[in-house]
């Protein structure tokens, strides 16, 4: 495994996005432990759309506008839908001990959605694995296994270090209702601009 690629994935992971986003606001909004599964989540997000570049199913969805189309629009409709939501929190917000799990079920599978409906990661996992696999491989679809496997333990463990970061702040955030009012609303104005964002993406970008 190269030093280039271990590089690269590590610049392409700490790049801020929908997975960095919700995480963030996870662990300033619902605390450590909620930051914790919805790094799992969204890393879990990855699995299927690095199983569809590799067996080529991304193929499909590249070449078919419809495909892509509603796949990408029901990404869009989560995070506009996500966005919403954080609106109408009200207030602060806290993730008690010995919460039910549906609750700790419901972070996962937020995490897993957003990276399952953006159909731009699939490409990016086409595109992107390829290059990193030697030539003289006899069995290359074993190497990007391992390579998926390399990206997604790293988006794991940045994932966990952005909602971490998040909960050393959070007790400034949840004491202030002004504060977390204010910060409620930069982060649904984020979910909104990447879902306006992704609603004007094209295959080709």
């Amino acid at each position: 495994m190269s030093t280039e690629f271990l590089l690269t994935s590590f610049v392409v992971v700490i790049m801020p996005g929908t997975g960095v986003l919700y995480t963030v606001a996870t662990g300033l909004f619902l605390g450590r432990r909620a930051s914790l599964f919805a790094a799992l989540g969204c890393t879990l997000g990855i699995v299927p759309s690095l199983l569809a570049s590799i067996t080529g199913l991304a193929l499909l969805i590249h070449a078919s506008a419809v495909a892509f189309q509603v796949v990408k629009f029901a990404g869009v409709a989560y995070l506009l839908y996500l966005a919403w939501g954080m609106l109408q929190g009200g207030g602060p917000l806290s993730l008690e001990e010995g919460q039910s799990e549906q609750s700790i079920m419901a972070v996962i599978s937020r995490g897993f959605l957003i990276n399952i409906l953006n159909p731009k990661l699939t490409i990016f996992f086409l595109a992107f694995l390829p290059q990193f696999v030697p030539v003289e491989v006899a069995d290359p679809t074993r190497i990007m296994f391992l390579l998926g496997l390399v990206f997604m333990l790293m988006t794991l463990a940045v994932f966990i270090g952005y909602g971490l970061l998040a909960t050393t702040v959070r007790a400034y955030v949840i004491e202030s209702e002004r504060v977390s009012s204010i910060i409620q609303r930069v982060f649904a104005g984020s979910f909104a601009a990447l879902g306006i964002r992704l609603a004007f993406a094209s295959r080709e970008t």
